[in-house]
Parts: structure tokens; sequence; C-alpha cells
């Protein structure tokens, strides 16, 4: 993954996996079917799965899921908006982060296509935390922060960092997060000054903090709530990502 959003590339072909790659897939992986596929803009497209799969599961906010990427074992995980249980069917966010599987995946991605998935499994567990909660976060937590806010009387402020804001805004308001506060990606990282002021101004009120997206911000906010005497009871992080790695979460 790289720490910039770029334009989508045309797919092309990938070899068929083996046998023993099928055989681990059917193992590992349960079907789903595409119901729809909204684009919101270049670089973000909603993701409405369902199945006979995905009914029955006992799904919580902040557990992931993996999306076989069709080739190999290649997959890549994303956190799933809400998911109905009864009829077989979830939501999911798609951002191209990177001209990688997954970018193209999205890209593709049309109403009626097949795919396979793995889990849900725990990646961020909210039981133990009460509201009011501060997320901090980027384009990777756009999902994760839209179903927190579903979450009944929940109390949720959103600080991200975004590398467009003039994309990403609209993306925020067409699923019910207009209200976020976004700081502008700067490739120094000097951005993150703001990011603190903006995390700081709410380390004093007693919210429970949840950190998200970039490694690096992650860990710059960390110490920021450290200094502001924000104990670790009162944070829970999450890396989703880091240039030049894969497979974080």
């Amino acid at each position: 993954m790289t720490n910039s959003a770029h334009r989508f590339q045309e797919t092309t072909s990938s070899p068929q996996p083996g046998y023993v790659t099928r055989t681990l897939l059917r193992w590992l992986m349960r079907p789903a079917r595409v119901a729809a596929v909204e684009v919101l803009s270049q670089h973000f497209r909603m993701v409405d799965l369902e199945g006979e799969a995905l009914k029955g599961i006992a799904w919580a906010v902040g557990q992931k899921l993996q999306i076989s990427m069709g080739t190999g074992l290649t997959a890549r995980t994303y956190t799933p908006i809400y998911w109905d249980a009864e009829r077989g069917r979830t939501r999911l966010l798609a951002f191209a982060h990177g001209d990688g599987p997954g970018s193209r995946w999205a890209d593709a991605l049309r109403e009626g296509d097949s795919c396979q998935f793995f889990g849900p499994r725990r990646s961020l567990d909210f039981s133990g935390l009460e509201a009011p909660m501060v997320l901090f976060g980027d384009e990777t937590s756009f999902a994760l922060a839209a179903a927190l806010r579903a979450i009944p009387r929940s109390r949720v402020s959103l600080i991200l960092e975004a590398t467009d804001i003039a994309e990403s805004r609209p993306v925020l308001a067409a699923i019910g997060l207009g209200d976020a506060t976004l700081i502008a990606r700067a490739t120094d990282d000097a951005h993150l000054t703001a990011a603190s002021v903006e995390v700081a101004t709410q380390a004093a009120g007693g919210a429970y903090f949840v950190l998200t997206g970039k490694a690096r911000s992650i860990q710059h906010v960390s110490r920021v709530l450290k200094t502001e005497g924000v104990g670790s009871s009162r944070v829970k992080a999450k890396a989703y990502w880091a240039p030049g790695k894969v497979g974080l979460d």
C-alpha cells in the first residue's frame, strides 16, 4: 500500500488458481453474491454482499471480513458497516488505496458477481467502551466510523486525515458522516500537528479514543494522548496500513 490514493487501473486477466489453492479456498472461504455496487467517487465504492453463508452470523461492530481477490490466496480486509443476519446481507466500503489487488477488485466489481469471504473475525472489540468516543483515522476508517455511528445512542466524534478533502467530504456525507473533522494530509506529516490539537481538545472530557488508519499517524496521536494524561484503558488502536506493507489487519 502507499500513503496516497491513485487512479483505479484497468484490470488484466489473472491465472486461475491451482487445485491445492482451490481446495484451501473451499475450506476457508464461503461464497457471497454482489447485490449492489454504488460508485461514491473516483476511489470509493459502496458494496453490498448477500448470500446464505451470510445468514445467522453473530457479527459485532469492529470485526473484519476478508475477501478473496480471486488470485491464489490473496485477500483484502474490510470493516462491515452493517450486517443483516436474517436476510444474509452486509455492506462494505471499498477504498482504492494504491494500485493493488484491492483497488483492481473494487474497480471491476459489478452487481451479480460472485466472491468468497472469510470471517467475520475480531479486529477491534468495543464491548468495554462507553460513550462518548473519539475516532481518529483516515479513508480506511470511514466504514468503521459509519458502523460506530449506527450503534443506538452512540456519541462518536470523528477526526480524520485525508489525502483529498474535496473527494472525501461528499463521500462522508453520503454515509451520514458529514460532520466529521477532516484534516488534509501533508507529505511530510506536518498535518499531524493540527490533528494533535483536535485530539487534545477531546482528552479532558473523559472520552474513549479509537485510533485507526496509518500506523505512523496512530503512533503520533498515541504520544499526544499520553502527554495529555489519557490512560491506556481509554485507548484502542489498530493500524490498518503502513507505506510498503500489507496484511497489517
